[in-house]
């Protein structure tokens, strides 16, 4: 099968690995779509790899003798392979499994692990059935592009009632945007690129401010009433986001962070009486529902948000562009 390599710095090409052959639970999927993230870091540092991607949508094409999903299954590859027995495993959270389970060790073979490729292996309770009526497309989004911040909004209990604060408006920030108008927030993001500042206001943020405003936190106070956000995103990974965020947030409120920036000081976060929380993915198990009708009810959002689309092939265009930052969530096609 034909799957991405990083071969030098900015360096890639299109090689042949073996095809994987499942066993046990797991299932083989035909990548149809395979959603773009941080694996343009790699692409920059040169990092050589040919395992790449923790995003895909597509169709269960063979499976294991304990697999219990079928052929012709359209499915989301949720990210990460949890050992299904743990205590976070079999409450849904097992993108925090301490012993995660090796593909490779279990079906015999040294490819499937990655997306950026033409099939990969993931075990059945780790593929997340595509709601009817929906395009791969749009469900692909239930990893990263909706994902993290989906499960920090289900924490958080977003609602109607909300002013939500996303500090950060890069894909996964405006995946945020997305999330809490389907709930009905408002939205006021932090966002320094003009490109996608003015996507999140067409996705629905109310406002959008520049971080390096001096008067960042005075703006926020004064379209809040004077009393700061009351639920708030890090999603930036800036060094000094989580902090500006315990101090926008208002008393008593809730800030979750899925950036992996830098610290909070205590004394803030006890002033100000704040929840805090970090958040990785979301619960699949628990929540499968829920996101199958956020995506429902997101679609027109998403066509927005899915700015663009290029054949695997094309794989280099694509992470060059994916560098200007003057793009939503973007994807790959493999069998294009």
């Amino acid at each position: 099968m034909k799957v991405v390599a990083i071969t030098g710095e900015r360096e890639c090409e299109i090689v042949e690995r073996a095809m994987p052959t499942p066993r046990d639970n797991y299932a083989l999927v035909k990548v149809l779509v395979a959603p773009m993230c941080t694996e343009l870091g790699e692409y920059k540092r040169g990092t050589p790899s040919d395992c790449l991607g923790h995003e895909a949508a597509g169709e269960v094409v063979a499976v294991g003798e304990r697999a219990r999903v079928k052929v012709g299954d359209r499915v989301v590859v949720m990210p990460q392979n949890g050992c299904g027995r743990c205590e976070w495993c079999l409450s849904g959270e097992h993108i925090h499994c301490p012993t995660p389970r090796d593909p490779h060790a279990v079906c015999g073979c040294t490819s499937g692990r990655a997306t950026y490729a033409q099939y990969v292996l993931q075990q059945d309770w780790l593929v997340y059935p595509v709601p009817d009526g929906v395009s791969l497309e749009h469900a692909s989004m239930a990893c990263c592009g909706l994902g993290p911040t989906f499960g920090g909004m289900q924490v958080m209990k977003v609602n109607a009632l909300d002013t939500v604060l996303i500090s950060g408006l890069g894909a996964v920030g405006l995946g945020a945007v997305i999330n809490a108008k389907v709930r009905g927030a408002c939205v006021i993001g932090i966002e320094s690129h003009p490109w996608r500042a003015n996507l999140a206001k067409e996705l629905g943020a109310e406002w959008v401010f520049d971080p390096s405003d001096p008067d960042l936190l005075s703006k926020i106070r004064d379209v809040t009433g004077g009393h700061g956000a009351d639920k708030s995103i890090e999603a930036s990974s800036a060094e000094i986001a989580p902090s500006v965020l315990a101090q926008a947030t208002r008393l008593m409120g809730q800030l979750t962070s899925v950036g992996w920036g830098g610290p909070i000081r205590m004394s803030e976060v006890v002033y100000r009486g704040l929840t805090i929380r970090g958040q990785w993915h979301w619960n699949h198990l628990r929540d499968g529902e829920s996101m199958a009708r956020t995506i429902r009810s997101a679609q027109p959002l998403l066509d927005k948000f899915i700015t663009h689309q290029f054949p695997m092939s094309d794989v280099k265009a694509a992470w060059e562009f994916q560098a200007t930052g003057q793009c939503g969530k973007m994807l790959l096609k493999p069998w294009e």
